[in-house]
């Protein structure tokens, strides 16, 4: 099989295991059935996800003048505390910014490698979680906009950090934690403002990553300094491909890569 397109982070379904999916213009591959097979992958242009052009990608699938000027890049997108929208306060585009930030957000606890906490809009769950390869998750707050839930995460990170070890993720050298037990723990850091978004999970939400081998130690792949990379596809796991070498594929962090793809 050969087919290509420009890479957008992988589409994922939460079955007994997930499903994940590369989604082209005119073409989709069901990643999962890649699994055991030799692939390669080989960068042949850039594709910008805004405005299509054929520039240098500089972060999030954007080339540097989109990613410096669209809403869909404003720093309140990696911290939620800046949000504005519920002040009426523009950052970029304020009508697109209320239709995001004043939306049900999610405020979570995660185990992909140690327990993280992070934000997410409540359509993205369990879309989130799966992107950062975490094997269990549970909600802690339920705020009505994306402000109070990054403030409610910011009082968290005192206790908890907000990043994914990704190498121990990718390894799965993963700590054993009783979430619903280290929610409890921390509840009385959440900002009064967001104590009566607090919810009662009953159980955690558990995820399962169609991973046939895991490495014991990973390199990463970078298309744009090594144009094309090949190898047998053991893995797949948050937004990662898991080569039988240990090398390891970031789908996220190659968005706007235009890629052809072979599978022997």
């Amino acid at each position: 099989m050969i087919t290509s397109g420009t890479i957008r982070k992988m589409q994922t379904e939460l079955q007994d295991t997930v499903q994940y999916y590369l989604v082209f213009k005119d073409d989709f591959v069901h990643v999962n059935q890649l699994l055991d097979h030799d692939i390669s992958i080989k960068h042949v242009a850039n594709e910008c996800l805004n405005c299509g052009l054929d520039k240098k990608i500089w972060r999030q699938g954007y080339c540097y003048d989109c990613f410096s000027s669209i809403p869909q890049a404003g720093e309140w997108i990696m911290n939620p505390e800046l949000s504005r929208a519920h002040l009426g306060e523009e950052d970029r585009d304020l009508e697109y910014e209320k239709r995001v930030q004043l939306k049900p957000h999610i405020v979570y606890l995660a185990n992909s490698s140690n327990v993280k906490v992070g934000v997410t809009r409540e359509t993205q769950v369990p879309t989130r979680w799966i992107d950062q390869g975490a094997h269990e998750a549970v909600a802690i707050v339920e705020a009505p906009n994306r402000y109070l839930a990054g403030i409610t995460e910011v009082a968290l990170k005192e206790k908890v950090a907000d990043k994914t070890n990704w190498r121990k993720m990718l390894t799965n050298s993963i700590e054993d934690v009783d979430l619903l037990r280290f929610r409890e723990s921390i509840i009385d850091l959440i900002p009064q403002e967001a104590q009566q978004y607090i919810v009662d999970p009953k159980a955690e939400t558990h995820i399962n990553f169609p991973v046939l081998q895991y490495p014991e130690k990973v390199t990463s792949v970078n298309l744009s300094k090594t144009p094309q990379h090949a190898g047998k596809l053991k893995g797949i796991k948050g937004q990662y491909l898991i080569f039988e070498d240990g090398k390891v594929m970031n789908v996220r962090s190659h968005e706007g890569y235009v890629v052809e793809l072979k599978v022997d």
